[in-house]
C-alpha cells in the first residue's frame, strides 16, 4: 500500500471503502466527503479553449471522468456503505461535512436518515462566477449543497464554534457580516488561487476558503479530521493549517500525486513560516 506521510497528514492510495473498514471507531473529530457526484455522462461536451471568458473562471471545458460515471443503484450503495463507516468512525462531538449536487443529494439525504445521522443543517453554496450553462436548454446550475451531519443521535453533542464563526468577516462572501450568524446561504467564489494549482488540477476541486470554513465552523484544534476523497488535497491541507491530523484516501495515482505535493509543499511552508517567527 502506497502511503504519502508527514507530520500533521496521511494520505493513502486505496479505495475509501476498503481504507476505512481499518480503522478503529470513533477515532475522527470531523469528517469532510467530496464523494463523485454520478454527474459525468458519455456526452463530449467542450468549451472552445481559445475564448476567454471573463467573470467565470476563465476557460471552461467539461471531460468527462470514468470514476464519475455510476449509475443510480451504484451511488445509493456507494453512498450507503461509506456513510456507514463515518457513523461508526466520527466521535458523537464530531461532525461530517458532505458536498453534494442535485445528481447526489437525494441519496445522501435518505441514506442519512436511513443510518440516523442528523442533518444538522443544508446549506447552499452560491457561486456567483458559476459556468454558463452551454446547451441552452436549462438554467445555469450555480450552487451546490453542503450537509452538515453529527453521529450523536438525540444527544447531539456535536461540536460548533459558534463565537468564532459569528465573529468571522470573509472576504467576498457578501452575505456575512462580522458580529452576524453565519446564514445557510455562502456567497463563495469558485475561483482558486495560483497556489491551489500549482500542482496540476483537479476536475473537482473546491476553494480552500470551502474547507477553512467548514473547519472553522466545526473543527476542533488538536483532533483529528477523515477526508475518505481526498482529489487535490485540499481539506487536508485546511485541516493541517487548523491545527488538526489529517488522513485521507485518494484512488486515482495522478490525484494522489498531486496532493502529495501540494500537502509537502504546504507543510513546508508553515514550518518555514514558524521557524522564522522564532
Amino acid at each position: 500500500m502506497t502511503k504519502h506521510t508527514t507530520d500533521k497528514t496521511e494520505l493513502i492510495l486505496q479505495d475509501a471503502l476498503q481504507g476505512l473498514c481499518e480503522l478503529s471507531d470513533q477515532s475522527f473529530d470531523m469528517a469532510i466527503c467530496d464523494p463523485p457526484y454520478g454527474a459525468a455522462t458519455s456526452a463530449n461536451w467542450n468549451y472552445d479553449s481559445s475564448k476567454k471568458m471573463t467573470g467565470f473562471g476563465g476557460n471552461w471545458q467539461l471531460n468527462n471522468q470514468e470514476w464519475d460515471l455510476l449509475t443510480g443503484n451504484e451511488i445509493f450503495k456507494s453512498t450507503y456503505l461509506w456513510l456507514s463507516h463515518l457513523k461508526r468512525l466520527v466521535k458523537p462531538t464530531g461532525s461530517i461535512w458532505i458536498h453534494s449536487t442535485y445528481h447526489n443529494a437525494g441519496f445522501v439525504n435518505v441514506v442519512c436518515q436511513l443510518l440516523g445521522l442528523e442533518i444538522i443543517n443544508e446549506v447552499v453554496w452560491y457561486k456567483r462566477n458559476a459556468f454558463p450553462n452551454l446547451s441552452a436548454r436549462r438554467l445555469t446550475a450555480s450552487h451546490e449543497t453542503i450537509l452538515w451531519v453529527h453521529t450523536g443521535g438525540d444527544k447531539r453533542k456535536y461540536n460548533f464554534n459558534y463565537d468564532d464563526v459569528k465573529k468571522a468577516k470573509f472576504a467576498g462572501d457578501n452575505m456575512k457580516e462580522a458580529d452576524k450568524q453565519l446564514r445557510t446561504v455562502w456567497d463563495v467564489p469558485n475561483n482558486k488561487a495560483k497556489d491551489e494549482l500549482q500542482f496540476g488540477t483537479h476536475p473537482t476541486q473546491k476553494p480552500m476558503r470551502i474547507a477553512e470554513r467548514l473547519l472553522l465552523i466545526s473543527g476542533i484544534k488538536g483532533g483529528k479530521l477523515l477526508v475518505p476523497f481526498a482529489g487535490s488535497g485540499t481539506e487536508m491541507i485546511a485541516g493541517m493549517k487548523y491545527g488538526m491530523q489529517s488522513v485521507g484516501f485518494e484512488i486515482n495515482e495522478e490525484y494522489f500525486k498531486h496532493a502529495s505535493e501540494r500537502i509537502l509543499f504546504e507543510e513546508n511552508k508553515v514550518k518555514s513560516q514558524l521557524f522564522q517567527e522564532c
